[in-house]
């Protein structure tokens, strides 16, 4: 349990949220899942985990053999950090826990990005005294390699609370692989993350999250994200492997003037899987931009595809883009685009598109000595290319092998 003591008010909200309904999507009942778990002995040295875990991990980009390069790792695994280590003297890491002993300040960060009484999920991570992990970069600072996080859901119909705090300081520069994984045994259980991140005066974040869980896992992250002036906030998310249930609406918020912010995400529905997932960005900075994109295949599982935005100053720019390709009769991908300007001088734009793959387009590749299935695979991989502007090549690496060692389940 933290040391610092949790606000009467904040205990309070979490109290009267943690009987409302979600906001939008499948509800879950928390009831139905444990509490708590047995604490998990500290590991000084990651290879020495079981090879399944070690294995799970790296097919979400978390390495434990120290064959790619990082600046720091954090791994929780049910309800304990088990390791945490800085390899980069301007770059901190360790778990939430120990970031509010070490740092009294911290608590003036928590929940200021998320509301605690956002929904019930929210108020289940707080009032349970949820432990996660903490990344800052100092101020000037820029990561030589990224910081690699790994959050890992074990026990059984366990219900997992993370509460995750990223702080940017002013003009560094800050990129971060999380995993989010499961053990591999197609048990029952429930995710609930909670991740604020703040990024400060021309700083920047590039955040890569790929997500890997088995197929009777629910899932319910739950991100705020807070830039200043100047700074420049990446997101990319992949998922890819089936998944019962996911739901994820992150909001992000533009203060400063000429603030960047950028989603991209890849989902595969999977038949089985039901995916709830949107972006929302808040442009209340003059001059900041904004842009959201999302590639979405189903080869029978369920979509809701979201994306928000909302100019509120002067000079702001967004631009909105969902494509989505069904593969098979039975998949369903529902595009919900949505633009909102408060003011003159903003310019907002989106476009929409979901269908299958056209079969002249395949016939032209067959034309060309491609097999019927060579030719769709093709097309796919091109349809989810993720070459991402602004991103490290390194990450954009880890992306496109994420994507290419996923591709023959699409399929």
């Amino acid at each position: 349990m933290r040391d610092v003591n949790t606000s009467k008010e904040v205990i309070e909200k979490a109290e009267s949220a943690r009987a409302k309904q979600a906001k939008f999507g499948q509800d879950i009942s928390l009831d139905s899942y444990a509490e708590s778990a047995e604490p998990i002995e500290y590991q000084d040295d990651l290879s020495r985990l079981p090879q399944a875990a070690k294995d799970r991990m790296l097919e979400v980009g978390v390495v434990t053999d120290g064959s790619i390069k990082r600046s720091g790792t954090v791994v929780q695994m049910d309800s304990s950090v088990i390791h945490s280590l800085m390899k980069q003297d301007n770059v901190e890491v360790m778990s939430t826990n120990q970031a509010m002993k070490k740092h009294g300040w911290l608590s003036d960060y928590l929940w200021k990005a998320v509301a605690v009484d956002a929904d019930k999920y929210t108020a289940h991570v707080e009032l349970h005294h949820s432990d996660g992990y903490f990344i800052r970069s100092l101020p000037g600072s820029k990561s030589m390699y990224p910081v690699q996080a790994c959050l890992y859901l074990n026990k059984r119909n366990l219900a997992q609370t993370v509460h995750n705090i990223i702080i940017a300081e002013e003009n560094s520069e800050l990129h971060i692989i999380t995993g989010c994984t499961s053990g591999g045994k197609n048990e029952p259980g429930l995710h609930l993350g909670v991740s604020e991140f703040y990024v400060k005066k021309g700083a920047k974040v590039s955040f890569t999250m790929i997500h890997n869980w088995d197929p009777q896992i629910a899932v319910r992250p739950r991100t705020g994200i807070i830039v200043e002036e100047g700074g420049m906030f990446i997101s990319n998310y992949v998922i890819m492997k089936p998944v019962q249930t996911l739901q994820t609406n992150p909001v992000a918020r533009c203060l400063g003037d000429n603030a960047v912010v950028r989603f991209n995400s890849i989902l595969v529905a999977q038949q089985g899987s039901s995916l709830d997932i949107g972006s929302q960005v808040i442009l209340d900075g003059k001059g900041s931009r904004t842009e959201i994109v999302s590639r979405a295949i189903t080869t029978g599982g369920l979509i809701t595809a979201r994306g928000y935005i909302e100019g509120n100053a002067p000079d702001v720019k967004g631009h909105l883009e969902c494509r989505g390709l069904i593969l098979g009769e039975k998949g369903v991908i529902h595009a919900i685009p949505e633009l909102k300007g408060q003011i003159a001088g903003i310019d907002l734009s989106h476009e929409a598109a979901v269908g299958k793959i056209a079969e002249e387009e395949v016939e032209y590749l067959m034309m060309r000595g491609l097999t019927r299935d060579e030719a769709t695979a093709t097309i796919v991989r091109g349809f989810l290319r993720v070459d991402i502007e602004g991103l490290p090549e390194e990450l954009n690496q880890e992306l496109r092998h994420a994507v290419e060692a996923s591709e023959k389940d699409i399929m």
